[in-house]
């Protein structure tokens, strides 16, 4: 089996250490040549991991020149023009979320992606998330039928420190987690016609950032919520995806670990009073093997055997509606 030589550009991004194990777990799909990272703080921080065991640090331009492909897992600012630098040396990447730097300047990444037809693969990971997987087929086959309602949340208790880190964000911890949340909104229903938020600083602990946020996405005849906070007690447990259409509703409620999903059918509006919902079993994922499907796409997107559903237009879609989610927030 033919292998892709890949690369990691940067530790300082959160999922990068994931996605490093993720990459090494599979020697049957890639070759793992090495990773660069410029930052001290980073190398200190984070370069003896155990995922970087046995690799050698690489300057940028060697690591663009021993690789296929690369993963971009820099620090969040950096993520774009990284990005760029890559596709420029025609490098496929997956890159981790959420983009950074100017809407034109995720755009002209992508742009010079799509002209020379690279794959651009964003960390999205609930894009494989099994019950949202479950949900799609669902809306696929017409069970649900014209949606109308999604709400969604992804909520967490975060320490003082990390929330001192999202002070460096406009939008705080809706630009870090409720681009997950956008990403699969705008797949489902595509860009809104208005966006009004909510974003609110709790001033806990003497940290000022947005840590309590409540975006509405405004369509033709769905509305679509996002909430997100930094200082939810039990977030984990909360994060939930639910989808209402014109035939029933899916609820998924924790999204994972452990994942409970229900679907509501219409045959059941003569009880509106009742509680009637149908469990549907899903097989959750080990949280240490959140990427694993997400590095065999990758593999299968690079080499030609699978399309990526999410487009270039799809990931620019996306990007311009969460910042203009954050806009109101006073810039850091």
């Amino acid at each position: 089996m033919e292998k892709i030589r890949i690369g990691q550009l940067g530790i300082g991004h959160n999922h990068g250490e994931g996605k490093m194990l993720a990459f090494r777990k599979h020697p049957e799909l890639f070759e793992v040549v090495g990773f660069a990272e410029e930052d001290a703080a980073w190398l200190e921080r984070r370069g003896n991991l155990p995922c970087y065991a046995g690799l050698p640090r690489l300057s940028v331009p060697e690591l663009l020149r021993r690789c296929d492909a690369v993963a971009v897992e820099s620090a969040v600012p950096e993520l774009t023009q990284w990005a760029q630098i890559c596709v420029d040396a025609g490098k496929h990447i997956h890159l981790d979320k959420p983009g950074s730097g100017t809407l034109e300047e995720f755009g002209r990444m992508l742009n010079t992606a799509k002209t020379k037809r690279l794959v651009v693969q964003m960390g999205y990971m609930y894009r494989y998330n099994p019950a949202i997987l479950r949900l799609m087929e669902q809306i696929k086959a017409g069970e649900l039928g014209e949606i109308y309602s999604i709400h969604a949340e992804m909520s967490t208790y975060h320490s003082a420190e990390y929330r001192r880190w999202l002070s460096a964000f406009q939008g705080g911890i809706q630009y870090i987690l409720g681009s997950h949340l956008v990403d699969l909104i705008v797949y489902l229903l595509g860009e809104p016609k208005k966006v009004t938020s909510f974003l609110k600083h709790t001033q806990f602990e003497n940290v000022d950032v947005a840590d309590n946020n409540l975006s509405v996405l405004e369509y033709e005849k769905a509305l679509a919520r996002i909430f997100v906070s930094s200082v939810e007690v039990n977030g984990w447990g909360r994060r939930q995806f639910v989808v209402s259409g014109s035939k029933g509703t899916v609820s998924i409620l924790p999204m994972e670990n452990p994942i409970q999903m229900t679907y509501s059918s219409i045959e059941f509006a003569d009880k509106p009073y009742e509680d009637i919902k149908r469990s549907i079993p899903i097989a959750d994922i080990p949280k240490d093997c959140r990427y694993d499907d997400m590095v065999r796409d990758f593999y299968a997107y690079v080499m030609g055997t699978k399309e990526n559903p999410f487009s270039y237009a799809h990931d620019y879609s996306v990007q311009k509606v969460l910042l203009e989610m954050v806009s109101c927030d006073a810039k850091p």
